[in-house]
């Protein structure tokens, strides 16, 4: 069990987990979840963690076939500027790897922000804290459990 999942349960939420067989030379964690899974892409969040220019790290939510705007994510965080974080010390904070960051049972409580796409679905799909396997729930469950802000994240097209 996951960190993500014992929050779950202990928490008495409603979640489904999916496995998958991951493959490591894959390019994009978050695509091949919803390509192995049969899922549409929208609804399967990937996991980002930036640092602010004070140093915050901030988690950010977004469907994985989207791009996350920077831009956004510091008017929403109330911050002039933010970057992706070095994948060390995202590693360090989270205690999850990349590929597999959950935004659940994280070793340090973070910021969270969720596309405001999310609340568009019944449910979506996000990391269980390990490549391979998914933790599907509703949005509005995801967001009380991380105290997290619905707002638009992703680069326009």
């Amino acid at each position: 069990m996951t960190p993500a999942v014992t929050l779950l349960k202990r928490q008495k939420q409603a979640f489904k987990l999916h496995d998958y067989a991951h493959d490591p030379a894959v390019a994009s964690y978050g695509l091949e979840a919803a390509e192995k899974l049969g899922l549409d892409a929208r609804t399967v969040f990937k996991t980002l963690v930036v640092q602010t220019d004070t140093g915050e790290l901030l988690v950010a939510m977004i469907p994985v076939c989207d791009s996350l705007s920077l831009k956004k994510l510091a008017v929403a965080a109330g911050v002039k500027k933010v970057a992706m974080a070095d994948p060390v010390v995202v590693a360090r904070s989270t205690g999850y790897v990349l590929g597999g960051i959950s935004p659940l049972g994280q070793k340090k409580r973070l910021r969270t922000f969720i596309d405001q796409s999310a609340q568009g679905v019944d449910c979506i799909y996000v990391s269980a804290g390990r490549r391979g396997l998914e933790i599907e729930l509703a949005p509005g469950v995801l967001g009380r459990l991380l105290d997290a802000e619905f707002v638009s994240l992703v680069v326009s097209s």
